[in-house]
Parts: structure tokens; sequence; C-alpha cells
């Protein structure tokens, strides 16, 4: 297979890397070189980055410092890792990308989104996935979910009202980019969504003119 770039996005909770596992499998099932990353905090710079960002002792990060800081891990991630692998031929998997910087910290934070989509095109280069799967979840939900299994990180630990804001930014953005955006309801059972996003991803790989098996019941 030719170099794709998919990302996975959703709020807290939603199930990004369970299904970012999963997709990844199933890929290199139908004979996928697959890569699997995160926002922020690939690499040694990026896991310095994310510390930074996500401590919660970091209470005083200003909204404007935390947006540049994710750009800046953004920009050494898609020059170190992301454009070496999409030049090799690999699938991307990525968690995250320029499209929660928009919803966190546009959306979320109040910071003006004209300056974060030139932050970002100035980190990105205007590399772009081919897709992006939205898992939508309720910020309610999503939150339960983070408390069952690991401790708040900074963001996380966020009111509910920010949550709320982030998660109508998505559906925002998922609305401005219709032929990008593949929304799944993230509520359902893990199966389900995950035979949601392969047969998305399945329908990119036909259009592409990839051979792919979209047949669940042999999985």
């Amino acid at each position: 297979m030719r170099g794709l770039f998919i990302t996975v996005e959703g709020p807290e909770g939603a199930g990004k890397t369970t299904q970012t596992n999963l997709l990844g499998e199933w890929l290199q099932s139908q004979g996928a070189d697959v890569l699997y990353t995160r926002e922020p905090g690939d690499g040694c710079i990026g896991a310095q980055i994310r510390q930074i960002i996500l401590n919660p002792n970091n209470c005083a990060l200003t909204a404007k410092a935390e947006a540049i800081l994710y750009a800046a891990d953004r920009a050494q991630h898609v020059e170190q890792v992301l454009l070496p692998a999409l030049a090799a031929g690999k699938v991307v998997l990525c968690d995250r990308y320029v499209d929660s910087h928009i919803a966190y910290q546009g959306y979320g934070r109040g910071i003006d989104l004209a300056f974060l989509k030139d932050l970002n095109q100035m980190a990105t280069g205007g590399l772009m996935p081919a897709l992006t799967l939205l898992l939508r979840l309720s910020p309610e939900v999503g939150l339960e979910r983070v408390i069952k299994h690991r401790d708040k990180d900074r963001i996380e630990l966020e009111e509910i009202e920010f949550h709320k804001r982030l998660s109508a930014g998505y559906d925002a953005i998922a609305k401005a980019n219709p032929k990008r955006f593949y929304v799944v309801d993230a509520a359902k059972p893990i199966i389900e969504v995950r035979e949601q996003i392969i047969s998305a991803v399945g329908g990119l790989l036909l259009q592409a003119g990839y051979e792919v098996n979209l047949n669940m019941e042999e999985d």
C-alpha cells in the first residue's frame, strides 16, 4: 500500500486508543505496514512536551503558551515521524492531530481560530489526513470512563463547561469538513464502533484501488 494518513479524534474517554489499535490490527491483516503514533508525546522531545502540558501541577500554564507547546510538538512530530513514515509507504494511524488543537485550544480555551490555523500551517507544512475518524461521545460519559481507568491529567481536570465547548467544537469542525470526517457514535459497544470504522477505512482503500476484505465475520 502507498502511504496513507488517518487520524482518530474525540473527547476524553471516547476510546481513541482502543479503536486505533483495533483498526491497526485489521489493516495489518490486509497487508498494510502500519505505524501507530499520537500527539502530543511521540518521541523523546514530544514526551517532554507532553509532560509539561498534562502535568496537573502546571496550573499556571497559560492558554496561549499551551497552544504553542502543542504546535511545537506537532512540528517535531511531522518532520521526525509522519513524513518519513508516509514516504516509506506506511499507513499512519495518529491518535489526535490538528483537529484536537482547534477543538481544545480554539473552542475549549477560546484562542483565536485564525491564529491556531496559522500556527498549524507552520507546524505541519500543510500535511493533513486523508481521513479523520471522530469518536463522538458526551463529555459526561467520557469523563466518567476516565475516572474508572486512571487519574485525571491537567486537561481532564477542567470544568465540564470546557469539555462541552470542545465537544461542540468537534461537531463544528466535522460539519465544515464532511469529505474528510467520518463520525462514529462512541457510546455504542466497542465491536460496533470497530465495524463502522473498518467500513469507513475499507471504503477509502477501495476507492484508492486497493483490494481489501470487509467481511467482519472472518476476523
